[in-house]
């Protein structure tokens, strides 16, 4: 009878040993299922991260492809834009130079003379 009382003792020791064995393995069990959930969520948001990088890429591209062509047309607009405005400046330029040259000429002249009555007064005075 103690025999008998020994073994279910044991039997009840071992089958408790044996849950907490299942409970570790459900526990271990769970853990991996997480790492496997987490791994594959990096992993797909790293893919999806580098398509993002390539779609901006393709992007880009495609926006450089479609606006050359404006981007030389307005170049183009420009260069006529600067050809107008000097056509119509060259001859204002001309005119305001043919009015100030006589002025600059007179003041030049003046200078001179200045310059010329002062040399004739210095001389005096360095004899």
């Amino acid at each position: 009878m103690k025999f008998l009382i020994a073994v279910v003792a044991l039997i009840a020791l071992a089958q408790g040993s044996f849950a907490q064995d299942a409970s570790d393995l459900e526990r271990l069990s769970q853990y991996f299922e997480e790492m496997k959930t987490k791994l594959t969520t990096d992993l797909t948001e790293m893919i999806n991260n580098q398509d993002l990088a390539n779609q901006a890429q393709t992007f880009l591209a495609d926006k450089k492809t479609q606006l050359e062509p404006l981007a030389t047309q307005i170049q183009e607009q420009i260069k006529t834009y600067a050809t107008n405005v000097e056509e119509q400046i060259k001859p204002l330029a001309t005119n305001v130079q043919t009015q100030v040259q006589p002025m600059i000429d007179n003041f030049q002249a003046q200078l001179e003379a200045i310059f010329k009555k002062v040399m004739e007064q210095t001389q005096p005075i360095a004899n």
